[in-house]
């Protein structure tokens, strides 16, 4: 690759990961099965797009990919857009760069909830991922292997098919380095997301790896979904451990190299402080928001049974985004009609963020943000909204009422 001899991508490829690879002091490389792309518009602008279509002009052999790849969500749903009153180049340049990417061989998954609907990374499989929920998720709690791939990143390892091995792809990456105690077991996904941020703030460093301990009865899927995507987002943190429930954990003792440091303890308290940072809307709700991460099939029936015979207030507006395989799923199903019966707009393929957010909040008069989403709560404020963290009931109460 690097003579050239699998051509001029795969050499640029190559030169690239040598580059990060020195940088971290990598002594080799390690293959990687799949990798997870981050390459929504917004983030490409029209030179990145144009660069897409710059390799997908050449031959077959020089542009396809060679292991599989999917995409994390994107900028525009093509079926949505424009009611909510999105532009129409906006749309143009997504429909340039999905064919783009399919003429590349790349899997249009749009989702950022892969290892829940997308071939599920297995213990030991090393990996090429983007986004921050999947991958924490996949080195945590399936046992998997990658750093953080940024865009650019992981289409160097879709072409190469490796990645320079450094940070949780070694044994000495997986280590714990901070111990917490959680008082108290967390009771709805925005608890599991406050749980997430209380120890990212705390820990705030790509190389720690926390050891999580007190919780005695394993999480759903969807639990450690939300308290990984804050820990991430709030700490930049890819790997966290819970003795008894994650696949490297046995112990806490096991988890460290010398003896386990004394505990961090995780409060109700501290907890109730961390919602309370984000005050409330009593006057008036404008939009509220499910994603970051995307809906699992599971969250979705419990977003239609609480919808259930309630209507979305006049002036506010609710939008739920899940994967296209959800969203299938949930036509098949009826779900999508009980939702949208409600007044509430079902998004697929798309994450609130990455849907040139600011763009969206001025087009529709949107800054009071409600969520149930930690993560989201955290990005948003960035780009001129004033978030509130709640639970699934209180958001769509808030949704119904138009204030919280």
């Amino acid at each position: 690759m690097l003579a050239g001899r699998m051509g001029a991508v795969r050499r640029a490829a190559i030169e690239q990961q040598i580059q990060v690879g020195m940088t971290f002091d990598a002594e080799d490389f390690v293959e990687v099965s799949q990798v997870h792309l981050m390459a929504d518009t917004e983030s490409l602008g029209e030179s990145g797009v144009a660069y897409l279509e710059s390799i997908a002009a050449l031959s077959e052999e020089e542009r396809c990919v060679r292991v599989p790849t999917v995409t994390d969500p994107r900028g525009i749903d093509l079926c949505a857009y424009q009611k909510l009153n999105q532009d129409e180049h906006l749309a143009e340049l997504e429909r340039r760069t999905i064919v783009a990417m399919q003429t590349m061989g790349i899997l249009m998954t749009d989702t950022c909830i892969n290892y829940q609907t997308i071939m599920p990374p297995v213990r030991g499989e090393h990996l090429a991922f983007g986004d921050t929920g999947s991958t924490i998720y996949a080195n945590s709690v399936c046992g998997a292997r990658s750093n953080f791939e940024g865009g650019p990143a992981a289409l160097a390892a879709a072409f190469t098919g490796r990645v320079p091995r450094y940070g949780c792809h070694l044994e000495g990456g997986r280590r714990g380095t901070h111990l917490f105690e959680v008082e108290e077991r967390p009771g709805n996904l925005s608890d599991w997301g406050a749980l997430g941020a209380l120890i990212g703030q705390r820990t705030g460093s790509y190389w720690t790896v926390p050891v999580i301990a007190g919780i005695d009865q394993a999480p759903t899927s969807d639990e450690l979904k939300h308290f990984g995507a804050a820990l991430a987002s709030y700490g930049s943190v890819p790997l966290f451990h819970m003795p008894g429930i994650t696949p490297e954990a046995e112990d806490v003792e096991s988890m460290f190299d010398h003896r386990p440091p004394d505990p961090e303890v995780i409060t109700r308290s501290d907890m109730d402080a961390f919602y309370a940072s984000f005050g409330r809307h009593e006057d008036k709700v404008d939009v509220v928001v499910f994603a970051a991460p995307q809906l699992s099939l599971v969250e979705m029936q419990d977003v239609a049974r609480l919808l259930e015979g309630r209507q979305v207030h006049e002036q506010s507006a609710l939008l739920i985004a899940t994967s296209p395989e959800n969203k299938s799923a949930c036509d098949r199903m009826g779900i999508t009609d009980s939702i949208e019966s409600s007044g509430a707009m079902l998004l697929k393929g798309v994450c609130f963020y990455q849907m040139y957010a600011r763009e969206l909040g001025e087009a529709n008069g949107w800054q009071r943000l409600v969520s149930n989403s930690a993560k989201l709560v955290n990005i948003i404020s960035g780009y001129g909204y004033r978030p509130v963290l709640a639970s699934t009931e209180a958001c769509i109460d808030a949704a119904v009422k138009g204030r919280m």
